[in-house]
């Protein structure tokens, strides 16, 4: 699976999780819309579907890398979207925080959930939080990914969180 990047530029670069995932050959950066791939499946938080393995089809993956605190308005133009179900953060900004995971976080849960384990892990692998990620998140990875469609993603989480 291709794994693309749009990088707007918000952040620390010397924190940004995706360009260090590019400094390793493990994602391509694009500077611009027209650089993502039109069937792309893209990581969007405010998509109405969950990931699920269903959608382990689709030949690449994208993750938007900008702030999310300006909430954008051309994340409608991308066809394929998906929103991650509930994770917490293991990065050093965020940690602890549900569903504020870095570009790095995001692409190797998405990348579990896809089942595409090894790729996911390589991605870890390269940020000394990545076994954190894993271990606070293995028992919710593995159960999204034996999930059969979206709403049963949704059902597991809603279990989850209900617990």
């Amino acid at each position: 699976m291709n794994i693309y990047v749009y990088h707007a530029g918000h952040c620390d670069p010397k924190k940004c999780t995706a360009l260090r995932l590019a400094k390793f050959n493990l994602v391509t950066i694009v500077h611009s819309f027209r650089e993502i791939p039109y069937s792309t499946l893209v990581l969007d938080p405010f998509s109405i579907r969950a990931l699920s393995p269903e959608d382990a089809m689709y030949s690449s993956l994208t993750a938007l890398d900008y702030s999310w605190n300006r909430k954008p308005q051309f994340t409608k133009k991308f066809r394929h979207r998906r929103a991650l179900p509930y994770l917490v953060a293991a990065n050093p900004v965020n940690f602890g925080k549900p569903t504020k995971l870095s570009t790095a976080e995001a692409l190797a849960a998405a990348l579990y959930i896809l089942e595409e384990k090894s790729k996911a892990l390589s991605i870890l692998s390269k940020f000394r939080w990545g076994k954190t990620f894993m271990r606070l998140n293995q028992e919710l990875l593995e159960s999204y990914a034996q999930a059969q469609s979206s709403k049963e993603v949704i059902s597991i989480q809603q279990t989850y969180l209900g617990e």
